[in-house]
């Protein structure tokens, strides 16, 4: 096993931690949000997430992604595939990551710091949204129809109930997910069509 020396992380192969020490330098750096990649194949990848190209389906539900790996992940939701177990609980998961990030709640482990108040988080993605929440006036996220920006994903899902007047989990149909309400909208309103884009293939 080869180790990182700066987080702890273990790895099969050499280069295995060669690709993950990329991280910790920033040689491959987003510059939209910040992240740091591996390779810069994975960077490209990374981008498209910016972009919104979504080259990849999902043959079972038809949701898109930017990468390879996000697809592959997201089919073990339909077939119930979690081959990553953790060796302390017994939990296991569909992705590596998703591993990652769970171990970090026996180790307590916050590798991530911000560096305008000092608080630490266990994830990257934790630390750039509390960055964007908290220290940005930055607004990626825009509303194809009026053209008001956001600062999360979720608040620009949350805004888009206001043009298709669908409220979420309002109606006097109980829905425990999104992709329900929306095909329910789809198939019986047609103000479910705007809905259905941005609540279940984002």
């Amino acid at each position: 096993m080869y180790s990182c020396s700066q987080c702890g992380q273990s790895f099969s192969s050499k280069s295995g931690l060669c690709l993950h020490m990329n991280i910790h330098t920033g040689k491959y750096k987003c510059m939209e949000c910040g992240r740091c990649c591996g390779s810069n194949a994975m960077l490209q990848e990374h981008k498209r997430s910016h972009s919104g190209q979504k080259p990849f389906y999902c043959s079972v539900c038809g949701q898109q992604f930017a990468v390879a790996r996000s697809l592959t992940v997201h089919s073990r939701t339909h077939s119930g595939d979690k081959p990553y177990k953790c060796h302390d609980c017994d939990k296991a998961f569909s992705g590596s990551g998703d591993l990652r990030r769970h171990m970090r709640v026996h180790t307590g482990d916050k590798l991530y710091k911000c560096s305008l108040c000092n608080r630490s988080f266990s994830d990257s993605s934790n630390l750039h949204s509390h960055r964007r929440h908290s220290h940005s006036n930055e607004k990626p996220y825009q509303c194809f129809c009026c053209g008001k920006l956001f600062k999360t994903n979720m608040g620009l899902k949350r805004h888009i109930g206001v043009h298709t007047s669908a409220k979420l989990y309002s109606r006097s149909d109980h829905f425990t997910q999104n992709n329900q309400l929306g095909s329910h909208l789809l198939k019986s309103h047609s103000e479910g069509t705007l809905f259905y884009i941005f609540f279940c293939k984002m």
